[in-house]
């Protein structure tokens, strides 16, 4: 019997379909663990769902526990950034994400007020030969549907299933559902999110979360509202991630789903909403908190007729991840939480993920589990700690107020700005030098208008280390997007494990 989805969670389209996907992968080169674990894995998001896949792949028994009486997402979009999309390629999705992603032709900020532009890094193609993989948009719904589809066919699901105690030993680790029903495992995940009962395990404490001053409305318009206007058009027809950046105030908008449907995240300071993905805010209160923005932003908020309002809380790194039973390990926001200020949140749990599977595809003798847990700790903490310390400088960015400190990252981010339509003026390709202006400009007036603002220009720093434009800081986005998380565990196993390892076979066969 079908179980009715809540009333939030938006049906993904038909194009994310991943059905049998999964049965012919052969990822960590065909390699599977001598040794299959029995592993209980807490939470169905995003993370959840990566782990579920990759620790299968891997040759291991998953069982997953959701609270929810149903799979779902709310109807939102995100970001999918070339760190993540090369995983998503690699585990078979790649024709999926032609089909139903948004490839944004660059980044850019504005002026809330006026929507002068005066920030602006090309992605496209560019990004992609950089890095070797897309940066794309997506609606979190499909996003949801393509990695439920992966890992379903391989794990067993149990939904309603609400984990209410758990008892780690030294040989396993059991955890109680509150039907009463126990389960045990030899290795227990925590992807149970923000509000994670394991964390509190592993550490032995409560951890509160912070208040940050922020929440967050979302909202998506169709596209098919937006190209009757000749004002709002061109943010289709050229897709970008736009930032138009306010005083304690920012709003981040993108093309979704085939560019069908156009997101919007608006950050405003919190007047007492939830931490909730799923709280009801009131349409006509966001209109009014961004009544200062620019034309074509209040032609963009007439448009939305509900939206989903979210408070965002914050939590320091955590100096521990593992149980000190070596038997149960935490995964996404339930040890790192992410503010949504660097696009990085989904990305660092799915990373977490394909580190966790690829590590644990050579686990061959029970003594091995907590060395890998801790080896998988030790490559995923300072990543994610330095990650959410980019998201938090970029609050601070993104809200300056007007005046001396504001102007001067205005200026700071014009001139990667410049930098960068200096190159695609150099390129001489009329379709690129017209991505370059999303007011729906032919290619020689665009010309024309970057002529005009590269007068006296001189690119003194070629790689812009430290601009206020993170995503135009070279070195940055070389670290962020780069970075393979399967290239960093099969490098761990011939650094460390490896021998780790033959050392612990030769004492064991001496017994």
């Amino acid at each position: 019997m079908s179980v009715p989805q809540p009333q939030h969670y938006v049906p993904a389209d038909a194009a994310a379909s991943a059905e049998g996907v999964s049965h012919n992968l052969n990822l960590y080169g065909g390699r599977k663990a001598p040794l299959s674990l029995n592993i209980l894995l807490v939470g169905c998001g995003l993370g959840g769902l990566a782990a579920a896949h990759c620790l299968s792949q891997a040759g291991h028994r998953v069982t997953v526990f959701e609270s929810a009486p149903a799979i779902g997402e709310v109807g939102a979009g995100i970001q999918v950034t070339p760190n993540v999309s090369r995983l998503l390629i690699r585990w078979g999705l790649g024709e999926q994400l032609s089909k139903i992603a948004v490839k944004p032709e660059a980044i850019v900020f504005r002026r809330y007020s006026t929507g002068e532009r005066v920030g602006y890094a090309r992605w496209g193609d560019k990004i992609e030969k950089e890095y070797g993989a897309p940066y794309v948009h997506i609606h979190r719904a499909d996003f949801h549907k393509l990695l439920f589809d992966l890992a379903k066919d391989q794990v067993e699901l149990k939904l309603n299933s609400t984990v209410t105690h758990i008892e780690p030993g030294p040989d396993s680790v059991s955890i109680t559902l509150h039907t009463g029903e126990k389960f045990t495992g030899d290795l227990l995940v925590g992807a149970d999110g923000v509000k994670s009962l394991i964390r509190t395990v592993v550490l032995g404490k409560t951890t509160n979360a912070e208040p940050t001053g922020d929440a967050a409305y979302r909202a998506v318009i169709p596209t098919e509202l937006m190209e009757k206007d000749p004002d709002l058009k061109p943010f289709v027809d050229t897709p970008e991630m736009t930032g138009w950046m306010a005083p304690g105030r920012h709003l981040m908008a993108y093309n979704i789903r085939a560019k069908k449907l156009f997101n919007l995240v608006l950050l405003h300071p919190d007047d007492g909403s939830v931490e909730s993905w799923t709280a009801e805010g009131s349409a006509d209160k966001m209109r009014a908190d961004f009544a200062d923005f620019e034309p074509r932003v209040r032609k963009l908020l007439n448009f939305v007729s509900s939206t989903l309002k979210w408070r965002l809380m914050d939590r320091r790194p955590l100096d521990n991840w593992v149980h000190e039973s070596g038997r149960i390990v935490l995964l996404g926001d339930a040890c790192h939480p992410m503010l949504p200020y660097r696009a990085q949140g989904a990305a660092m749990a799915i990373e977490d993920a394909a580190v966790l599977g690829n590590l644990f595809s050579r686990v061959s003798h029970q003594s091995q589990i907590k060395p890998l847990l801790h080896a998988y700790m030790s490559l995923r903490l300072p990543r994610t700690a330095d990650t959410q310390n980019q998201s938090r400088l970029n609050q601070h960015i993104f809200h300056l107020p007007d005046g001396p400190e504001q102007e001067k990252r205005d200026e700071a981010m014009k001139q990667a700005m410049r930098a960068e339509l200096k190159a695609v003026l150099s390129s001489n390709d009329p379709e690129e030098i017209k991505t370059a202006d999303v007011w729906g400009r032919e290619p020689e007036e665009v010309r024309r208008q970057i002529e005009r603002e590269l007068q006296d220009f001189k690119d003194d720093d070629a790689n812009h280390e430290g601009n206020p434009n993170q995503w135009a800081d070279r070195k940055k986005s070389e670290v962020q997007f780069g970075y393979d998380a399967d290239r960093e565990a099969e490098r761990w196993w011939e650094e460390v494990g490896r021998g780790l390892f033959e050392q612990e076979e030769k004492a064991m066969s001496k017994l």
